[in-house]
């Protein structure tokens, strides 16, 4: 298949009368049952960051001036393309993540973890420092993260060798990268599923099955404006609300929430986490009410853990 040829945008019967499925309220129903999808899974990829993430547990973020003693520290390769790629690869059995770390070490600890965690790492290495994090989860479990550096993101035209083999993928996430690389996964993917985290590579035409964003989020909500009309569905999470979808046709819904299967422990990971199970069940063939069922249930599940790897949906849970 062509690098140069924009593959159309897949056209599910699903979306074309998922509004009433999807979350009409009042229905009494608290879940959707999940259909059964292939025994193999789906082939699924992401486009996307890694950034080394140092964690930690605070009774509370600290104020300015304030001293605040951490506990429970541990390091992971994280970040949104990471994050969703193992997701991906614990409903799949696998997954491919195209990105680009640093020659350095973390960049080298970073795509020995994540093969550990079943992804195929397609990296091109640069000489350039990883990109390090610092994220601090208070006593309710909510996480303040902050970067160091620049993320480092996949250009279209340099080291095609990231994209050998992976052709006919069932489902993409794209959540860092420029215009030439989205264009190549629009390519080479049957449903692409974006952020708005992907920035200046959206609004230049390429069309999208979904676009998932945070309903809560300002910084998010205005980087996905330019790409609105270019998606066939848009989502908007919402958290404990459940969140709202819309269509390219006109048609709106809602989702409820998932309860989470234990105590929360650590929001990080749990948007990555809903945006990789609603690209698996695009990619599986689900109707939109399940694929949106089966991400909620993906963020819920994720929030149990510490960390975003320790509690994941997993193919063998469906």
């Amino acid at each position: 298949m062509s690098c140069n040829r924009e593959q159309p945008p897949l056209q599910p019967r699903e979306l074309a009368a998922a509004g009433a499925r999807a979350g009409s309220s009042g229905s009494g129903h608290e879940c959707v049952r999940l259909a059964r999808v292939r025994s193999s899974g789906p082939k699924v990829a992401v486009v996307g960051h890694v950034e080394w993430v140092q964690f930690a547990r605070v009774p509370h973020v600290p104020r300015a001036g304030e001293v605040v003693h951490a506990s429970d520290p541990f390091e992971e390769p994280a970040g949104g393309g990471a994050v969703a790629a193992v997701q991906l690869a614990r409903l799949a059995g696998g997954a491919s993540l195209v990105t680009v770390l640093g020659d350095d070490e973390y960049g080298r600890r970073s795509a020995t973890r994540l093969a550990e965690l079943g992804v195929d790492v397609r990296a091109s290495v640069v000489q350039a420092p990883s990109r390090r994090a610092v994220t601090l989860v208070d006593e309710a479990g909510e996480r303040t993260i902050t970067t160091f550096g620049p993320r480092l993101e996949p250009q279209g035209g340099e080291a095609p060798e990231r994209w050998s083999a992976l052709e006919a993928i069932d489902a993409l996430y794209f959540t860092a990268g420029d215009e030439a690389e989205l264009r190549i996964a629009r390519a080479r993917s049957r449903v692409l599923v974006a952020s708005p985290r992907a920035r200046s590579a959206l609004g230049h035409g390429v069309s999208l099955d979904a676009l998932v964003l945070s309903g809560d989020d300002e910084i998010e909500l205005r980087a996905a404006a330019p790409a609105l009309a270019e998606a066939e569905l848009v989502v908007w999470t919402e958290g404990a609300r459940g969140g709202r979808y819309g269509l390219r046709s006109g048609e709106t819904g809602r989702w409820e929430a998932v309860a989470p299967p234990g105590a929360r422990a650590d929001s990080y990971g749990c948007g990555d986490s809903f945006a990789a199970g609603l690209t698996y069940g695009l990619g599986a063939g689900l109707e939109l009410a399940q694929a949106l069922a089966l991400a909620a249930r993906c963020g819920a599940v994720c929030l149990t853990g510490h960390g975003p790897y320790e509690r994941q949906l997993r193919g063998s849970e469906l």
